[in-house]
């Protein structure tokens, strides 16, 4: 899901409009959108890790 978020991120999309489109594949929410909060999360996230050498 986050390869996804990403690439629809380089495409200049909304956060409500990635998480429209993003699915999440297990746990207990498997087959439901996330929110647009967990998208932002997600991508903070992988940004943060991505800064740190």
């Amino acid at each position: 899901m986050l390869a996804m978020a990403l690439h629809l991120r380089t495409q200049g999309m909304s956060l409500r409009d990635m998480a429209t489109r993003l699915v999440i594949t297990t746990g207990k929410k498997k087959g439901q959108h996330p929110s647009p909060a967990t998208v932002m999360r997600m991508l903070r996230e992988h940004d943060e890790q991505a800064a740190t050498p």
